[in-house]
């Protein structure tokens, strides 16, 4: 069995290749603020078109679960993204420009090694 940090790291290389795939172009991967208090971490930030997306990656083994790996993003944890989408816009200084708040869901079957994803766009506080 896989640990829940590497299956999260294969989780967001998959949807790292998905957006590419998709034609969404990746800026930053594991962005943290890194001054003052942390607040959190945003998996993938991406360019889609003339749109900057923050994007959660939910990655579930599908042999050991049976939810949907998005049920797991909380409003708890959109206000934590919210916060650190803030920071990433004001440091780049890209205060101002269009953003959205995307989500992605991985199930991983590593014994026949596929994957399903799927692509939730604008998922809100």
């Amino acid at each position: 069995m896989q640990t829940t940090s590497s299956i999260g790291k294969t989780g967001e290389q998959i949807a790292a290749n998905f957006l590419e795939k998709h034609g969404f172009k990746i800026l930053e991967t594991n962005y943290q603020n890194d001054s003052g208090r942390r607040i959190g971490e945003i998996d993938i930030v991406a360019q889609d078109k003339d749109e900057i997306v923050f994007v959660e990656v939910k990655t579930r083994d599908i042999k050991y679960f049976n939810t949907l790996p998005e049920e797991n993003i909380t409003y708890s944890k959109l206000r934590k993204l919210s916060k650190i989408a803030s920071v990433f816009l004001r440091k780049r200084k890209l205060d101002g420009e269009p953003y959205r708040f995307d989500a992605i869901s991985v199930w991983i079957d590593f014994e026949n090694r596929n994957a399903k994803v799927k692509h939730l766009r604008n998922i809100y506080l």
